[in-house]
């Protein structure tokens, strides 16, 4: 049973694509090193056992790869996936209709694990611990708790704000697994594994020109081959080559870099709307006409990895980073003769 919402690999109509290159095993899956040895040691103990594995968070940014790393437990444990995510799940008939269909040891993944319901939170926690669920039968004076016990089943959590999860809830998973951004030579060999499976052509410098520019985001570095694949195809033999490669992403407002159209506005709005900051994310999400929450957690973490932004207890700072890369002229802090600056200092990399 798989009653995914599409919310991380199926953006940009990539859910056929993500169906069809999707790694079955630990194996099969590039870079998370650190991640797959845990869970390939947790799992395989669990086998020999005859055991459901220990629940499961999986955490980080976006796009890099806790759906597709739920699918492969999952299939390393040899169990049938059922998936849903935290909106869905808004009344706690919600949650039981799904816990009560778990099968022995099958995985239940939860993806936005962090937008549970409250209250559907509370009954989580004896179903996690306990394996079982107490509903409430009919209203008022008739009102009665009925207990039913579930399965051993494996919840795998995936969130990227970790930080929005309360304790409780933290604490009820026996693994954690923190996923990083890939370096350009795992993105490299995961461009090359789809280009081979899609069965066409790509240099390996045009593999290295697509991988440098996907921010260390797996699912970017999926979704700009498909675009340059695109592009070689109509443009030019087939083939996609470095020059290929970056006139496909030219036309897509990739820069070197791999910033897009979105992060330019962000650092540009920071540095000419706001005086190079502190700004707080409320007013630079009205700035720039994006979301909050899409700011906080799609854009901020890799500039902020990468050297761009800073934040602070007043708000986002941009860095000489930004300067350069916009070609701006940093801005220099204004000194009195009491001592004190009448401008936050630019932050130095």
């Amino acid at each position: 049973m798989d009653t995914r919402n599409e919310s991380e690999d199926g953006d940009d109509g990539a859910v056929e694509f993500d169906h069809t290159l999707r790694p079955k095993s630990l194996d099969e899956m590039l870079g998370q090193a650190k991640v797959k040895e845990q869970l390939r040691i947790a799992i395989e103990a669990t086998k020999q056992r005859n055991e459901a594995l220990d629940h499961v968070l999986l955490h980080g940014p976006p796009g890099l790869g806790k759906t597709t790393l739920a699918h492969v437990i999952a299939n390393e444990l040899g169990v049938a996936i059922h998936v849903t995510s935290g909106p869905l799940l808004e009344r706690p008939t919600d949650l039981a209709g799904i816990l009560t269909n778990l099968g022995p040891r099958d995985v239940l993944f939860i993806d936005e694990i962090h937008r549970v319901n409250r209250v559907v939170e509370e009954y989580l926690y004896s179903a996690m611990e306990d394996y079982r669920i107490d509903i409430m039968i009919d209203q008022g004076p008739r009102a009665r708790s009925v207990s039913l016990p579930l399965e051993r089943y494996t919840l795998v959590g995936a969130t990227t704000r970790q930080g929005l999860l309360t304790s409780p809830m933290r604490a009820r998973f026996g693994i954690h697994g923190g996923l990083d951004y890939y370096d350009a030579e795992d993105l490299t060999l995961i461009v090359q594994r789809d280009a081979r499976l899609l069965d066409f052509k790509i240099e390996i410098a045009g593999a290295r020109e697509i991988a440098r520019r996907s921010r260390g985001t797996a699912r970017l570095a999926k979704r700009w081959l498909r675009r340059v694949r695109d592009y070689a195809q109509v443009e030019g033999n087939g083939v996609v080559d470095a020059q290929i490669a970056d006139r496909a992403l030219g036309i897509l407002k990739i820069d070197q870099l791999g910033l897009d159209e979105t992060d330019v506005r962000l650092l540009t709005a920071i540095i000419d709307k706001f005086d190079g900051g502190p700004v707080g994310i409320n007013n630079l999400s009205a700035a720039i006409g994006e979301e909050e929450e899409t700011l906080i957690e799609v854009y901020e973490p890799y500039l902020i990895k990468e050297g761009f932004v800073q934040r602070t207890p007043k708000g986002r700072v941009a860095l000489r980073r930004a300067y350069e890369h916009l070609g701006r002229t940093p801005r220099l802090p204004a000194v009195n003769t009491d001592g004190d600056d009448d401008q936050m200092p630019l932050p130095l990399q």
